[in-house]
C-alpha cells in the first residue's frame, strides 16, 4: 500500500521559512513525479510545485522565487523549502502522486503565517 506522510508545518511569523517533509512508502519512489498541493482558507486545493522523476521542477506563479521543492531517491523523501512567507499562504499542505493510474493523497500538514 502507497502511503506518504507529510511533516514540517507550524506557525511562522510574515517573512519567515518553513521546510516541509514527505516520506513515501510501498512505491519505487525514484519512478514517480512527486507533487506538493495546498488548500488555503475559501479556495480550492491547487498545485503548487512539482519535481519530475528526473528532477525537473515547475512551481505556480505565486511561489515562484520563494519556494524550492526537491527529493531524495535514497530515502524516498520530497521536500518543499517555503521563504518569504505571507500570509496568504496560510493553508494545509498535501504532498501527492499518481501511482499506477490512482491519486495518493498524504493527509497533509498545517501551515500558518501569521504575526
Amino acid at each position: 500500500q502507497v502511503r506518504l506522510v507529510e511533516s514540517g508545518g507550524g506557525l511562522v511569523q510574515p517573512g519567515g521559512s518553513l521546510r516541509l517533509s514527505c516520506v513515501a512508502s510501498g512505491m519505487n519512489f525514484r519512478l514517480y513525479d512527486m507533487n506538493w498541493y495546498r488548500q488555503t482558507p475559501g479556495h480550492q486545493r491547487e498545485l503548487v510545485a512539482n519535481i519530475t522523476s528526473d528532477h525537473n521542477k515547475n512551481y505556480v506563479d505565486a511561489v515562484k522565487d520563494r519556494f524550492t521543492i526537491s527529493r531524495d531517491n535514497v530515502w524516498a523523501r520530497v521536500f518543499l523549502q517555503m521563504n518569504t512567507l505571507t500570509p496568504d499562504d496560510t493553508g494545509v499542505y498535501y504532498c501527492n502522486t499518481r501511482y499506477k493510474g490512482y491519486q495518493v493523497w498524504g493527509r497533509g500538514t498545517q501551515v500558518t503565517v501569521s504575526s
